[in-house]
């Protein structure tokens, strides 16, 4: 490289990081701005809960309240941080500003009535909506915008918590199983420290935990390694990792299960109200309401308390799971994080009674390694353990994070988050697919457990009255009805307008949305929009996305289905539109699944079967 080609290429680095202190600067102060408000206000509601109890029955009351406005006005806010995921993915709507306010105010609410939630979801979604404010202010294109929303999660993850490098590293690992954004690396370190900064000039303090084992001992600030307790560390570590796993999973099947039951969410909210109102009463404690990090009430479990030899707590883990499940999953605010840390010291206390190992080391590692499991971001869970906790267990640190990562499996409390590359070599997943798509290849296991139940009670019913019969429906219950049918397909890029009529007031519409709807109007069966990444059409250039990004220019197709007199019917109607577009019909045969008329009258009928495509 000659000498001229060398400095023109620090030079253009120079400019970069110029570009990005200009911008993730002030996003990072006015995101850590927010978090000391935000820190300030849930400590004045968790005082304001302990010294007035009763404020526990507003609850359902507050979750109805919540859920009405993010139905009425949060529209796209309400997917919370999975929308922050998607959209650094793949750039589009961006994420609204309203966001901001929306989390702030229902997660103060949330925790003001004893909601067991965290306070991380609220962090990363006022950083994400702030930056992607900064991103339309600068006008950025979709490469820069990741990076300014990769800034803002670290900006608010970093202030939050007090640890700045964990918050950089959590932002570069958590888009993607097994890969780091590296490009993203010196805006959301930049973000990270001065979202910290900003966020104790404010005058916030954070939680400070110790870990007291060996911090005395000679060279212990260094290194410190045993063989028996770091086997005790690995059995923790995978411990902690399927109760990660337990966590997620329980979470995302709860939450389908009661979309499913209950449709209206501001009523699923106040069902959940109601829920943990009953459950403070049917174990006769407040403790595992709110984040769970203090508590005026010396004998209840907390965070800190878990640091304490001597002092332990068998089950409140296990409690704690079950109150934040039914908080978040019936749609309160927050965040799974600060739940998670109180879970993993809680479950890290009762096994270090159980291995006999140091009460404090193992809550520590619990409060670390458990969240690393179910957030699938180990680096940043070991660093944040350095942070929290110094140096001197930075082996065991890793080791507890490292295995508790592997042990979870492909889960995860962020359904976007995605696969880069699988956890072990013989899972068969496809490459950069979301976990909410991995849960997807299988039935939730609850709702698949009550299906099968519902299923199997039946059949043993109607199996006393007449086995023959049972077995007879079993096999015939349904037959098919085929019938022929027709496909057309329209090809066109998706800025495509419909021609000029003189007739709408703000100009040519998309010439897709148009098909569709005027699809609708004439009767046609199915009708749909298909968005691709990579082709041609009408002998055209081979128009390429990338992975997954928008492309005005690329192919798209409109499909509709119906009989061919119905489309042929259409095609004419708008001729206008389809005059030079690539049109292809083609024969396709229609099943319509019907009951046998011979069983109509059976005792029971097997599940639902599928609906024709």
């Amino acid at each position: 490289m000659s000498l001229a080609s060398f400095l023109g290429l620090r030079w253009r680095q120079a400019l970069s990081v110029l570009k990005w202190l200009a911008i993730v600067l002030p996003m990072a102060i006015v995101v850590g701005s927010l978090c000391a408000g935000f820190l300030w206000s849930l400590d004045a509601v968790t005082r304001a809960r302990f010294a007035f109890p009763w404020l526990l029955f507003g609850l359902p009351v507050a979750g109805f309240a919540m859920a009405f406005v993010y139905q009425w006005i949060g529209r796209s806010a309400e997917a919370g941080n999975n929308l922050i995921v998607d959209q650094i993915h793949e750039p589009g709507g961006g994420v609204p500003l309203r966001m901001a306010p929306l989390i702030l105010v229902s997660t103060v609410v949330t925790h003001l009535f004893g909601g067991s939630a965290g306070r991380e979801g609220t962090a990363v979604q006022l950083g994400g909506s702030i930056a992607s404010g900064f991103g339309r202010l600068f006008r950025l294109d979709a490469a820069d915008t990741r990076i300014v929303l990769m800034a803002g999660i670290a900006a608010g993850f970093g202030a939050v918590f007090g640890t700045p490098i964990a918050g950089a590293i959590f932002a570069l690992e958590v888009l993607t199983i097994g890969r780091i954004q590296y490009e993203a690396m010196i805006p959301s370190l930049m973000a990270a420290i001065a979202g910290d900064w900003t966020c104790h000039a404010w005058g916030i303090a954070h939680t400070h935990y110790h870990i007291a084992f060996l911090s005395d001992a000679a060279g212990a600030a260094s290194f410190h390694l045993d063989g028996l307790l770091l086997l005790k560390v690995c059995l923790a570590g995978m411990v902690f990792g399927l109760v990660g796993r337990l966590f997620a999973e329980t979470s995302h099947s709860v939450q389908a299960l009661l979309k499913k039951l209950v449709p209206y969410s501001p009523l699923r909210a106040t069902l959940g109200g109601v829920a943990v109102i009953g459950l403070v009463y049917a174990i006769g404690t407040r403790e595992y309401l709110g984040l769970g990090v203090w508590s005026p009430n010396p004998a209840d479990a907390t965070i800190l308390s878990f640091f304490e030899p001597g002092h332990i707590d068998r089950w409140g883990w296990l409690w704690k799971i079950l109150f934040t499940v039914v908080t978040l999953t019936s749609g309160f605010k927050g965040g799974e994080v600060t739940p998670l840390f109180f879970i993993g010291a809680g479950l890290g206390n009762a096994l270090s009674g159980v291995l006999g190992a140091p009460t404090d080391l193992f809550a520590g590692l619990g409060l670390v390694a458990l969240f690393a499991g179910a957030s699938n971001t180990p680096l940043a869970c070991m660093i944040m353990g350095v942070e929290l906790f110094g140096a001197t267990h930075a082996a065991y640190m890793a080791v507890a994070c490292f295995l508790a990562y592997l042990c979870s499996g492909h889960s995860s409390i962020y359904l976007s988050q995605r696969i880069g590359v699988p956890k072990t070599s013989s899972d068969r997943i496809p490459p950069d697919v979301s976990m909410r798509h991995v849960r997807d290849f299988g039935p939730s296991p609850i709702i698949d457990l009550i299906d099968r139940i519902q299923y199997r009670r039946q059949a043993s019913r109607a199996m006393l009255s007449n086995p023959q019969k049972v077995q007879t429906m079993t096999k015939f219950a349904h037959k098919l009805a085929p019938r022929d049918i027709g496909m057309l397909r329209i090809y066109m890029t998706p800025r495509e307008k419909t021609p000029k009529d003189g007739k709408s007031l703000f100009g040519t519409r998309p010439l897709y949305r148009e098909l569709i709807l005027a699809a609708k109007s004439a009767g046609i069966m199915n009708a749909v929009a298909h968005h691709t990444h990579f082709g041609y059409s009408n002998h055209g250039k081979a128009e390429d996305a990338g992975f997954e990004l928008p492309n005005p220019d690329l192919t798209m197709c409109v499909e509709l289905i119906s009989t061919r007199d119905q489309l042929e019917a259409f095609s004419r109607t708008h001729g206008a539109w389809l005059k030079g577009k690539v049109v292809v019909y083609k024969q396709i045969e229609h099943w319509d699944i019907v009951d046998q008329p011979s069983i109509a009258d059976a005792a029971v009928s097997p599940l639902p079967a599928a609906k024709a495509v």
